[in-house]
């Protein structure tokens, strides 16, 4: 038990909370690569310990143990080199879940190669700015007809663009992976010298959501992956040789938080279900039964629409640990899934930029309905007001971590790739800003008030839309809702609900009037939503992540047409 854990750690079990907190500690070999460090490290102590279980809706199941995924990696790596990839080359990776991200990432990674997980989403215009804000060499896709039809379009605007690899069937203008695969060798000896990789390599780069602006390049190095050692054991809670499964798509980055680096360091066993149609809770719920999955991850919006069945009639007994990231948790779906599954869940926050940052670490913090949790030990996080000075409890501030530029934590993203001057404004200063806006209570718990920009400023008052949020959650009519500003032409802002009504709810005036009401009792009167507006669905990024700013944009020029 523990076996890599060891080489990584001097400690790994702790008395207490502050004990963890004070005393936590990684070490990171000056050559650490996750391919041939953990990957391969474990295919040799245990060559028949499972690494991956992979089904799909089509009902196609497959079972890879650390020796299948080593010996694929190494074909892969053999067969990208073919292609012109080595270390530094840029490669971009939309593949949804299918079991190939494993083995080509595991694979890229032994190269040296700098990899760009993407989402399926992606439209010829954000291929070709991806593609040329980050040089990319080679696009690594699954079969799909829009993927396949957006990167043929963008290609010709790509100019660094050299291969397209298509993983599961031929077609002719692209290379064919799986069918390569078998004529390559199953050994790929570990580069030396300018082909060897150094912990602070780049290894990895993710496209922030781009609210604000363009995508930004977020680098991390090849340490990376040993920041997630507190993701996965410590927030998670895997167990060695038992199945994990976190909900999410590859071109997100909580893949890497909970998908691969972290949980194979553990030894855990990483359970997927590529699931290719729209989200459906009862598929989910089966698979979590016929599994017998252990631990479990998804976002906030997952757990409320699982909610929205029978959950009890599914056995999910073999669930330990459950937890949550991506948006707050609402205190109502809290309380229903501990009353109808016995299960508390365990929310964490985090960014694309880094691991988990706070987080309600099982056993020392106790979760408290509304609190994200208190920091994780290796970063200095406080919360730091407009004018910079540091918040006292009670008062709210920007989460922020401290002293990055001496000291930059393990995990901590280290830059934006080919951006030196934002890299320098964001990164080599003070602290790095995360923009989210949050206050601690006197006993350490952090409690999210919203992005900064989310923050609704209406009649002189500052209301955070996850307060509001989750008043109305606790209604039955309301599945999920996002809180925004719009605009008033007297208050400036005032508060708009955008609501997902139950089954069986319609939007009437009357309903409206007793959500208003409801508000109105469950926190201070004056957060009530003036404006309340029903829909099918809401706005969401591929990683769950309510699009409040899309809704504030669409608002803003409804209003701005209406006064012309």
């Amino acid at each position: 038990m523990d076996m890599l854990l060891k080489k990584f750690l001097p400690r790994i079990e702790f008395d207490s909370y502050e004990d963890f907190h004070q005393n936590y500690r990684v070490n990171v070999p000056e050559t650490f690569n996750f391919g041939f460090d953990v990957v391969d490290a474990w295919a040799q102590a245990e060559p028949d310990k499972r690494a991956l279980v992979w089904c799909n809706e089509a009902g196609e199941e497959k079972v890879f143990t650390f020796t299948d995924i080593m010996r694929l990696s190494n074909r892969a790596a053999n067969y990208f080199r073919t292609l012109g990839v080595q270390k530094g080359t840029v490669v971009m990776m939309i593949l949804r879940r299918r079991w190939e991200y494993w083995v080509c990432a595991t694979a890229l990674h032994k190269l040296g190669a700098v990899l760009i997980p993407a989402t399926l989403q992606l439209t010829k215009k954000d291929i070709v700015y991806r593609g040329n804000a980050a040089g990319v060499h080679a696009i690594v896709c699954v079969d799909d007809p829009f993927v396949i039809a957006q990167v043929e379009a963008a290609e010709p605007e790509i100019p660094t663009l050299r291969q397209k690899i298509l993983v599961d069937k031929p077609r002719a203008g692209w290379a064919f992976l799986n069918g390569e695969l078998e004529h390559c060798s199953d050994v790929f000896p570990r580069p030396t010298g300018d082909q060897a990789t150094h912990w602070s390599d780049v290894m990895l780069v993710y496209f922030t959501s781009g609210t604000t602006g363009m995508p930004k390049m977020v680098q991390h190095n090849f340490a990376y992956p040993l920041g997630h050692i507190i993701t996965a054991k410590y927030w998670h809670r895997v167990e060695e040789n038992h199945l994990h499964m976190s909900v999410t798509d590859s071109g997100w980055a909580k893949f890497g938080w909970g998908k691969i680096y972290g949980q194979w360091i553990c030894g855990a066993t990483i359970f997927c279900y590529d699931m290719e149609a729209k989200f459906n809770p009862k598929h989910l719920l089966e698979h979590l039964e016929k599994y017998r999955v252990t631990t479990f991850c998804a976002p906030p919006t997952m757990f409320r629409f699982m909610l929205q069945e029978d959950v009890t009639h599914y056995d999910l007994s073999s669930i330990h640990h459950c937890t949550t990231a991506g948006e707050p948790l609402n205190p109502e779906v809290v309380r229903r899934w501990k009353e109808l599954t016995g299960l508390t869940i365990y929310e964490g926050f985090g960014q694309s930029e880094g691991p988990v940052l706070l987080a309600n670490f099982y056993p020392w913090v106790q979760p408290i309905p509304g609190s994200t949790g208190k920091p994780s030990p290796t970063f200095d996080i406080q919360l730091v007001a407009a004018d910079g000075h540091l918040c006292e409890d009670g008062e709210e501030g920007s989460i922020s971590i401290m002293d990055v530029k001496n000291h930059p934590p393990v995990g901590l993203f280290t830059g934006y790739f080919h951006d030196p001057a934002a890299t320098e404004e964001k990164l080599l200063g003070r602290c790095y800003n995360t923009g989210d806006v949050a206050w601690r209570d006197e006993n350490g718990y952090f409690w999210f008030v919203g992005r900064d920009d989310d923050v609704i400023k209406c009649s002189g008052y500052r209301i955070g839309p996850f307060e509001v949020e989750s008043a109305l959650i606790e209604h039955p009519a309301v599945v999920e809702c996002a809180i925004t500003g719009t605009p008033d032409p007297i208050r400036g802002q005032v508060v708009k609900a955008t609501i997902v009504l139950a089954k069986g709810y319609e939007g009437t005036p009357e309903l409206t009037k007793e959500l208003q009401n409801y508000v109105k009792k469950v926190t201070a009167p004056y957060k009530y939503p003036r404006v309340v507006e029903y829909v099918d669905e809401l706005p969401k990024t591929v990683g769950g992540k309510i699009k409040r700013a899309q809704i504030r944009r669409a608002d803003e020029a409804q209003d701005g047409s209406s006064h012309q």
